[in-house]
Formats: structure tokens, sequence, C-alpha cells
């Protein structure tokens, strides 16, 4: 890609080179980049357009910014492209889920190793084969600030779906019969939660060779709650923000460290 078209102001969300750090927080809701940038030093609305909005500041002297993704998977594919033209190179998705595993309940917070691939972006880059998997520095930072924040987390996989209705009322779907059992599958192979952005930005960033993580807020868990046990609920996004910032301290301090040796 030419230093030329790096410089045009992309379609969707009305970045140059130059507006973005490498270091890019995802939130899916366009309300969450500025309480995310309050965690920056310095920090300046960059854009707006359509879901797409963007903060721009600074964490420990290097250049960070925030831009939300909207629900699901085609707007996040578009993002992750448009970002990575612009000079992005390390992402970490802050998502809200529902939790899967009884061993997660809401107000937790789950690291996301790989996803299942319910999405239909993803299919469009490469073969459902292909496995959707988090990148290992990313995924370490974010355990690490997980640890060092002392919130209670959970690694591992995640599904991934376009439809939150199709979650949430599969029996009134006419392909609900194979929701449920799909649903069922998931749950038994060992799925942590449910939400509807990692696996296509797992996908597209390994695909344009970036880092992509997700740390996801556990909202409520239906299991647990089918299961007739407790079910807490949670809405308090800033316990996976306080995560995700952490982690890209850890992420900065281990890159500049890599890139002194």
């Amino acid at each position: 890609m030419s230093d030329h078209h790096n410089e045009e102001l992309q379609y969707h969300v009305h970045l140059k080179a130059g507006d973005v750090g490498k270091y890019v927080i995802l939130p899916g809701d366009p309300k969450r980049c500025e309480k995310i940038a309050k965690h920056f030093d310095h920090a300046v609305f960059v854009a707006d357009n359509r879901e797409y909005v963007t903060y721009t500041g600074y964490l420990d002297g290097e250049k960070v910014s925030v831009t939300s993704t909207g629900i699901g998977g085609p707007s996040a594919a578009i993002a992750m492209e448009e970002l990575v033209r612009v000079g992005a190179d390390t992402f970490v998705r802050i998502g809200t889920s529902g939790g899967m595993a009884m061993e997660v309940k809401g107000g937790d917070v789950v690291v996301a190793s790989g996803a299942i691939r319910m999405d239909g972006t993803g299919k469009e880059y490469i073969p459902v084969e292909f496995p959707a998997v988090a990148n290992h520095e990313v995924v370490n930072a974010l355990v690490k600030a997980a640890e060092q924040q002392g919130k209670t987390y959970h690694v591992g996989v995640v599904e991934c779906k376009d439809s939150y209705y199709g979650q949430h009322e599969p029996e009134v779907k006419p392909i609900g019969y194979e929701l449920m059992n799909k649903w069922q599958a998931w749950v038994k192979g060992g799925a942590l939660t449910s939400e509807m952005e990692s696996a296509t930005l797992f996908i597209v960033g390994s695909c344009l060779r970036v880092r992509v993580g997700s740390v996801l807020l556990v909202c409520g868990n239906q299991e647990r709650e089918k299961a007739g046990l407790d079910n807490p609920r949670s809405s308090d996004t800033e316990i996976a923000i306080d995560v995700a910032i952490q982690a890209l301290r850890n992420l900065i301090k281990a890159d500049k460290e890599k890139a002194a040796r």
C-alpha cells in the first residue's frame, strides 16, 4: 500500500495517516469512546461518521486511540481495514457479552483466546476451517492486566454470532432447531460467553497481519438462570475498560523492551 493511499481520508471512519496511534481500543458503542478516552493523556476528538467515533491521546508517552465499530462483524471489519490503512497495528476489543459456561458470572471479564465463527463476515475473508484466534501477545497482556486489576477473569473460547435475537429468541425463528442445537454444542464444548465481533476481528486481523485481542464484560448468564443458579447482572463497562487500558500499558512496555534488545 502506498504512502499516498495512507494519506487519503478513509471512506467510513473519516481518518487519515497520523490521526491514530498504532494501538487502538475498539468498543462497539460510539458512546463508550469518550468514556474510554478519559483514561488517555491529552485526548482529543478526531472523527465521527456513521457508527465510527475516534479519539486519540497518549498512554505512557505512546500515541493511542479508541474507535467504535458499531454492532456486528461487517462494521467491525470495515473499521479494522481502514484503521490499518492509516497506521494502526494492535487492537483490543472491549465488549459486553452473555455468559455460557456455568462458572462465568455477570461482572466477570472474559479474555477471548479464540472465537466460534458463527459470523458471516469472516467467511468472505478465509474459509471457515481457518480458526479465529487472538494474538498471543495481546492475550497475555490482557490476562496480566486482569490480574493486576484484581478482576475475576476467565480465558478461553467465546461464541460470536450475527443475530442477537437468534440467541435470545431462537424458538421463534424458522431455523430455531439449528440455533438451539448448536448453542448446546457450544456450551458442551466449553464456550465461555457469547458476543458479536471477536471472531470477525480475529480473522480480519490474521489476514492483515496485525495483533488483535478481546476483553469482554459478562452482563449475565442465561445458562445459570435456566439452571436455577444465582445470576448476577452487570452493565459496568468500566470493569473491562480498566483491563484494556492496563493491557495497552503492558503491551507498550513489552514492545519498548523488545525494541531495545
